[in-house]
């Protein structure tokens, strides 16, 4: 049986419910200085902003190295009963030292397998799924080495894999690497950040493929190209395509979250939520928050 894997255990998908399918919890990075998401009790708010808002789950895409914070993801689950799925998987070079990278270089798919099998560190919960990233319009040696990775890890344990497409580019290039050179199912694979390119065309040819497509980021002040995020929804949703759809937040800065006076979770549901529905309709939002997103992670795990 496919279930999803939670850092409380694993659920079958309906237990999802309404699902913010990408966002931070926990976050830093050399290239955010002085905005990492480090405090505790500011991510319980958040959750419970999420929660009040109609939130049931949250699945935080924050890699290996980057300020996971593992250990306190299931008594922040437990007390604002929101569903988390952590993540494993490695960000762009950019995010991390030489030394870092160098320690990894020859057992990168193994900390992937462990860390989805037998736990994060020492702290017993179990990852649900494989972040990695792309370059703009390109794949540079280290996402080629990540994703060549990430799909060792996937073919021993089932696990889906997430990709960061920078700004929303180079679907097609990541889709034949993962999917065409190195056997990943479409279906395993989920894109992320489509709404940062709005290529109605790619769009439509990565759909076709049967991967899964993110539009997420409502979070952030410099997406430009967030108005035209509905359009695109509504064109994939058209051309037959709804099944396949994500939504996230993507908070990756103190400032961005709602206790702070930024959108954060809560932006997810009271904003993006009812602005979709006048595109594509209440039903299919509906869906595309509450059943995608159990498709997108539920696993046969290995």
């Amino acid at each position: 049986m496919s279930v999803v894997r939670t850092v409380l255990g694993d659920v079958g998908p309906e237990r999802l419910g309404v699902c913010d399918a990408h966002d931070h919890l926990f976050f830093g990075s050399p290239r955010l200085p002085g905005q990492e998401l480090r405090d505790v009790s500011a991510a319980r708010a958040e959750l419970a902003a999420f929660r009040a808002s109609g939130g049931d789950s949250v699945v935080q895409w924050t890699p290996y190295g980057l300020g996971r914070r593992v250990a306190d993801l299931p008594p922040l689950s437990r007390e604002t009963g929101v569903l988390v799925v952590a993540a494993t998987g490695l960000h762009q070079s950019v995010h991390y030292d030489d030394r870092t990278l160098k320690e990894l270089r020859n057992r990168l798919a193994e900390v992937f397998v462990a860390e989805l099998t037998d736990g994060i560190g020492t702290s017993g919960v179990r990852a649900g799924l494989i972040k990695v990233a792309g370059g703009f319009h390109a794949l540079d040696a280290h996402a080629r080495w990540t994703m060549t990775a990430a799909a060792e890890a996937h073919h021993a344990t089932g696990a889906p894999i997430a990709v960061h497409l920078e700004l929303g580019t180079g679907a097609l290039d990541v889709l034949d690497l993962l999917c065409g050179e190195l056997g990943v199912a479409p279906y395993r694979v989920i894109l992320g950040h489509l709404n940062r390119s709005p290529d109605l065309v790619v769009h439509r040819q990565a759909a076709a493929t049967g991967c899964y497509l993110a539009f997420d980021g409502p979070s952030r002040a410099h997406h430009a190209t967030d108005w035209r995020m509905p359009d695109a929804v509504r064109a994939l949703a058209e051309a037959g395509h709804g099944d396949r759809l994500l939504l996230g937040g993507d908070t990756t800065t103190a400032a961005a979250r709602s206790v702070n006076g930024g959108p954060g979770m809560p932006y997810l549901l009271r904003r993006v939520r009812p602005r979709l529905a006048a595109e594509i309709g209440a039903e299919l939002v509906e869906r595309v928050m509450s059943e995608n997103p159990g498709r997108a992670l539920a696993v046969e795990w290995r």
